[in-house]
């Protein structure tokens, strides 16, 4: 077991963005989001043991099913399994939209104060469902299961993803050990308060944390796969699935040093840039007075006329970036903060 958030857990769960009456707002306990592509040999046995874990674990849930633009029977599978349960709700889209879009389908959808994530391979174990759940509620708004005996082929699998959590935990400042396992309880305020775009719903603790979220970590059942084809194998998938996180992963970091001050990095590069040119422009104003040096065919003078044009472009768009974040904010009410608990006995209780 790893807690990354290093302070120990407080006896109660202590609240995350302020909210109001979070019982009407939570109808139920466990909502559990489930992305769905192509898994018709797993479906019911997906389903059932579900039911299983959450029927033992006494809360009352909903299972909200996505099918992510299923080519084969999984929707009829999924159809008949919601004719015999009303807890279970399905989701179908036109067509696939990927994994980020189903997981941000399924947060908007959810009800529950506690909101799960899984894959629908059977890899992950829902078994391990109750206790994470336990442990959420010892204090924590996010807790992410790690693969930690993983049953999948090294060299394709394993390997590529121990480099990406080891990067991404570096670059985030979030250390979990795998980034990439889908079995993951949040918090209905950590869901509801964070949009997902892009590939971006393996970042969303790091994300998160950004906000000053309480993050654990506990090592979780991997099982093999038996029914279906893996939706990475390949090289040039394993290839073209490492470049768009390192792509995100770019994205999640300026997002989290610079989403609302955007001149820092813009203005950084573009005084780098004017400064640098500037310097040869003297550099070769001195040799062209001084010494009677020919310019004309200098490279260094396009170097220098370069670097000021790309200077002011780059502080340009710091300040245009600027004003992008101003109305962004003003215009949707945004925050600039977080809210965890307000103590105020002349208003009705606001939080935990």
């Amino acid at each position: 077991m790893s807690d990354v958030d290093s302070p120990a857990a407080p006896s109660r769960r202590p609240a995350g963005p302020i909210r109001l009456t979070e019982r009407e707002a939570a109808p139920v306990d466990v909502s559990v989001v489930v992305p769905i592509f192509d898994e018709e040999g797993n479906v019911d046995g997906l389903i059932a043991e579900l039911t299983r874990a959450l029927e033992g674990s006494k809360r009352s849930y909903e299972i909200l099913c996505i099918d992510d633009g299923s080519r084969d029977g999984t929707f009829a599978r999924l159809r008949a399994a919601q004719a015999k349960d009303a807890r279970i709700k399905v989701i179908r889209f036109r067509r696939n939209f990927g994994q980020t879009a189903a997981f941000t389908a399924g947060f908007d959808y959810a009800m529950g104060e506690w909101v799960f994530t899984i894959d629908a391979d059977l890899q992950n174990d829902p078994a391990d469902i109750p206790m994470l759940l336990a442990k959420a509620e010892e204090g924590f708004d996010i807790v992410s299961g790690w693969r930690k005996k993983r049953k999948d082929a090294f060299i394709m699998r394993k390997l590529p993803s121990l480099a990406a959590n080891y990067l991404i935990g570096k670059v985030t400042g979030v250390a979990i050990h795998d980034y990439g396992c889908s079995l993951k309880v949040y918090h209905r305020d950590v869901v509801k308060s964070i949009k997902l775009y892009g590939e971006l719903h393996r970042f969303v603790p790091a994300v998160a944390a950004s906000l000053g979220v309480r993050v654990a970590e506990l090592p979780v059942n991997h099982r093999a796969r038996t029914a279906g084809e893996s939706k990475y194998a390949g090289f040039y998938k394993t290839v073209r699935r490492a470049t768009k996180v390192f792509l995100d992963l770019l994205t999640v970091r300026f997002l989290l040093s610079f989403a609302t001050r955007p001149i820092h990095v813009f203005g950084v590069l573009g005084l780098l840039a004017t400064t640098g040119g500037a310097g040869l422009g003297g550099y070769l104003a001195i040799m062209k007075l001084a010494y009677g040096a020919t310019l004309a065919d200098r490279p260094l003078l396009l170097l220098a006329v370069l670097l000021v044009i790309v200077g002011v472009q780059f502080v340009t768009m710091g300040l245009l970036g600027e004003l992008v974040v101003r109305t962004y904010h003003e215009s949707q009410g945004k925050a600039i903060y977080a809210v965890r608990t307000v103590l105020d006995t002349s208003v009705d209780e606001r939080s935990e």
